[in-house]
């Protein structure tokens, strides 16, 4: 073999372990959450772990502040975009303020996405509800008034005063109000900012403001957990009713001691993995960010696009004593 041969063997044999080891670059996905020690996220990253897994070239960066802060979420997405992710999927603190953030990783070529709480649509590509924000209003409201036959006072103890998806479910749940649910008379809306000891106060002010409260409304698994503890605390079971959106696995002592008779969820493994499926497939052109466009989710089946590029995954699901033990051994 002459010498030209070999150098030219041996240049070829280089040109392709150079792209061998380029294509085993893993694909890398920063999960940013509202914050970090939330059990409802710590579940959803679950199923971002096992969509990584099954995707076999994904690495998933789970992350977020230790509160649910605007301005800690933009530090985070700085860092991550100096890291040269592929894409951030981000539940987020507030829709506006993180935009300029994410447009900077956007202009880097960053797949951006919003889930759960969504990001004004000029800050991302897509933006994955994890249901249909009316019928989370209408449920919300629903699982207060189903155990309240003659009406009366209910509050709504919330996450934070600009969580996007929060602030939409209680616009939804007031428009239904007239209609559907006459009886019913929501009293205040009040914020403990997913903090468990915020929370928990903001449920004490809410019971010694409204002495004829019969429900706590929390839409978010952090507030609901703290008002069912006040609860209880204060021996109101069979007075005050909690319920709202929480985790089988955090919330069925409160059901089981009936400071709560029922609450709903979606699934945050499904709702973590749906979206790094949809990072993924968008950050390797396997899809593309237009209105109608579908987007598969792997197991869980596939989304189609609105005229904001956003979908919902699929309905909330009511837990009460007839199945949450079943559920609670799961999430």
């Amino acid at each position: 073999m002459s010498i030209l041969k070999k150098l030219m063997m041996t240049a070829a044999i280089s040109v392709a372990m150079f792209a061998t080891a380029a294509n085993a670059e893993p694909i890398k996905i920063g999960l940013v959450v509202k914050s970090l020690g939330n059990g409802f996220f710590d579940a959803a990253n679950k199923g971002a772990q096992e969509a990584a897994k099954e995707l076999g070239d994904v690495e998933v960066i789970y992350t977020g502040p230790t509160s649910a802060t605007a301005e800690g979420q933009i530090e985070i997405i700085n860092s991550l975009v100096a890291q040269q992710v592929n894409a951030i999927a981000i539940s987020a603190n507030d829709p506006d303020a993180l935009v300029p953030a994410l447009k900077k990783a956007m202009d880097r070529g960053i797949t951006v996405i919003s889930w759960d709480s969504g990001v004004a649509q000029e800050g991302r590509q897509v933006h994955l509800n994890p249901s249909d924000t009316n019928l989370i209003g209408e449920t919300i409201i629903k699982l207060a008034a189903d155990y309240l036959p003659e009406g009366g006072d209910v509050a709504i103890l919330s996450a934070s005063s600009t969580a996007t998806n929060q602030n939409a479910w209680i616009e939804a749940a007031k428009k239904v109000l007239p209609e559907k649910f006459p009886k019913i008379n929501l009293v205040a809306t009040v914020y403990g900012d997913d903090d468990s000891v915020k929370s928990t106060n903001e449920a004490k002010g809410l019971i010694s403001s409204y002495p004829n409260l019969k429900a706590i409304i929390a839409p978010t698994t952090v507030g609901v957990v703290a008002a069912a503890q006040v609860v209880t605390d204060q021996n109101l079971i069979g007075k005050i009713n909690v319920t709202g959106l929480a985790l089988p696995s955090e919330f069925k002592k409160f059901i089981d001691n009936g400071s709560s008779q029922a609450v709903a969820l979606w699934n945050p493994i499904d709702l973590g993995y749906s979206a790094v499926q949809i990072s993924y497939q968008l950050a390797t052109k396997k899809a593309e960010a237009k209105p109608g466009a579908t987007i598969s989710i792997g197991r869980v089946g596939s989304i189609t696009l609105d005229d904001t590029n956003s979908a919902a995954m699929a309905a909330p699901f009511q837990f009460d004593k007839t199945n949450i033990e079943e559920f609670s051994k799961i999430y």
